[in-house]
């Protein structure tokens, strides 16, 4: 069974309040709980954190070497600025997808940097909450090819 965290960082908490046009209407416990359903069905299971704190998001992704077959992480703002969250993600030995809700790309020019997406498996960006299923996806898919490679030999 696929095990997955998903990291939601800084003002994520705040879905479906803060500026609703640009992130969605919809909260980020209505995604978690929509997610973890949709995990249940494809026989995976995922567990969920937000974090205000760039430290817990950190100690977060150095717990999938040894607990989860890799991770989602939306950064949020850390994306842009977090030497640190890259360097978890880089020394993580395990497929961590970068997610966000907007298209960083057609915004300000600071959110087109992301420290993150030079040592992420993937990057979605611009779907809205959808692309938190497209990586649960993705993971689950990069899990079963590894596993079917490894019964192979």
């Amino acid at each position: 069974m696929t095990r997955i965290l998903i990291l939601n960082g800084p003002n994520l908490n705040l879905l479906g309040k803060r500026e609703p046009e640009i992130y969605g209407a919809e909260s980020l416990e209505d995604i978690n709980q929509r997610l973890s359903r949709f995990c249940a069905e494809r026989g995976a299971t995922a567990d969920f954190l937000q974090s205000n704190h760039e430290g817990a998001l950190i100690d977060a992704i150095q717990s999938v070497r040894e607990q989860y077959d890799g991770a989602v992480l939306n950064a949020a703002g850390y994306t842009h600025t977090s030497v640190a969250l890259a360097d978890a993600v880089k020394a993580c030995d395990k497929p961590v997808i970068e997610v966000h809700l907007s298209n960083i790309h057609a915004r300000e020019a600071f959110r087109k940097t992301s420290y993150l997406s030079p040592v992420a498996a993937g990057v979605i960006c611009g779907f809205g909450a959808r692309g938190y299923f497209l990586a649960v996806d993705a993971l689950i898919g990069i899990y079963q090819e590894k596993n079917a490679a490894k019964a192979a030999k």
